[in-house]
């Protein structure tokens, strides 16, 4: 029998380094990398769950989801106008980032990526036969580079693929922002994916979505970040109706429907009791990230850039050697984290840290980092 040969779709691909760390780490770390919530999903979300299982028939929905659900999400949009057939429940954020690549996206079609930015986003576009041109949010502070932004979008630019609150920065696009990408794309029929999977988590103002300032805008969104419902797998495509029809014949061969009994459940997170976890979530996630930020400077004398929303700090890690290194250095010693270089060439020098684990982890993960770090010479003490 011949050597089995992967598709050419998926040959190369491996797992991302967020999760090869993860798989790799010894027993006992601290996990400052994986990027899920620590907190327990609200008692009115796990009550609707339960109502659900215990007292309803639970088979296929429509493949779009529940009609109930889809006016909620449509709810939250106003470019929606409250239709809830531009929208579509999917098994997660990650189904629904898929199929709006997957259903925009032709072989040789050129797609914008952000650098930092997710590591699905190139990696997607590239299973489509696409090619993935970057443009730059600098590691100075990690705020948009309006200037750079224009110059990358070019006649080829079919997708432009757009982060806000940041994985991995933590980063907002601010009204300026979106609306000097919504210039730079006016005219030239591009098409916006955008990640607000963690648009409920923030620190200041809610962040406002490019979909106000730019109308061929996909948003991706979910609940697994805001009601800590990683595992429930539920989340949302949303969209111009010509694109929903298209990537809701691709749900419902990939999925044929999100999960009824999670789609029940999210039904609450419109309600009062959920706006109350989300924002005591949010008031936990605040006080975690202050002293994240304190123990970084204080005791490892380490640059890191504050975030505006979601859990991750990036953190300047750059005398001590590549981010890969140090990275691995720190799995060594017990802590989990993940190199900046994953996320682009703009992370280069610095780690992703998540600040969704417990004060205690906390501080022990950033002990452990002092221990490991004293270990390694900084990188001018090599060269004297």
């Amino acid at each position: 029998m011949s050597a089995f040969r992967p598709a050419r779709r998926v040959a190369g691909i491996q797992k991302s380094a967020i999760r090869q760390f993860f798989d790799r780490a010894p027993a006992g770390s601290i996990n400052l990398g994986l990027g899920e919530p620590d907190l327990p999903t609200p008692d009115v979300i796990r009550r609707a769950a339960v109502r659900a299982i215990l007292d309803e028939q639970n088979g296929y929905t429509a493949q779009a989801g529940l009609l109930a659900l889809r006016e909620r999400v449509a709810s939250d949009y106003p470019f929606l106008a409250g239709d809830p057939d531009r929208v579509i429940i999917t098994a997660g954020s990650q189904e629904a980032l898929y199929l709006a690549l997957t259903a925009t996206l032709d072989e040789g079609d050129e797609v914008l990526v952000p650098d930092p930015g997710f590591v699905s986003y190139p990696t997607i576009a590239r299973m489509a036969g696409a090619r993935s041109v970057s443009y730059p949010l600098p590691a100075s502070d990690f705020s948009l580079d309006r200037e750079g932004f224009r110059r990358a979008v070019s006649p080829g630019t079919k997708v432009v693929v757009c982060v806000s609150p940041s994985n991995p920065t933590g980063r907002v696009l601010d009204n300026g922002d979106l609306g000097a990408m919504a210039d730079a794309l006016a005219g030239t029929g591009a098409l916006v994916v955008s990640d607000e999977i963690y648009r409920e988590l923030y620190y200041g103002e809610r962040p406002p979505s490019i979909a106000d300032y730019y109308s061929q805008t996909l948003v991706v969104g979910g609940v697994s970040k805001s009601m800590s419902m990683t595992g429930w797998r539920l989340g949302w495509l949303c969209g111009p109706p010509a694109v929903i029809q298209s990537a809701l014949v691709l749900h419902g061969y990939i999925t044929t429907c999100a999960s009824t009994v999670s789609q029940k459940a999210a039904l609450a997170a419109w309600g009062p009791a959920a706006a109350e976890a989300r924002a005591a979530m949010r008031v936990t996630l605040r006080e975690r990230r202050d002293l994240l930020l304190s123990l970084l400077a204080e005791t490892l004398s380490l640059r890191a850039v504050s975030p505006d929303g979601a859990f991750y700090v990036m953190v300047d890690v750059s005398a001590y050697g590549t981010s890969r290194a140090v990275a691995e250095a720190l799995l060594t010693a017990g802590v989990i984290t993940v190199p900046g270089a994953t996320f682009g060439r703009e992370g280069e020098g610095f780690l992703r840290l998540s600040f969704s684990a417990d004060t205690a982890a906390i501080r022990e993960g950033v002990r452990r980092m002092a221990a490991a770090l004293a270990r390694l010479r900084p990188q001018e003490e090599m060269q004297a």
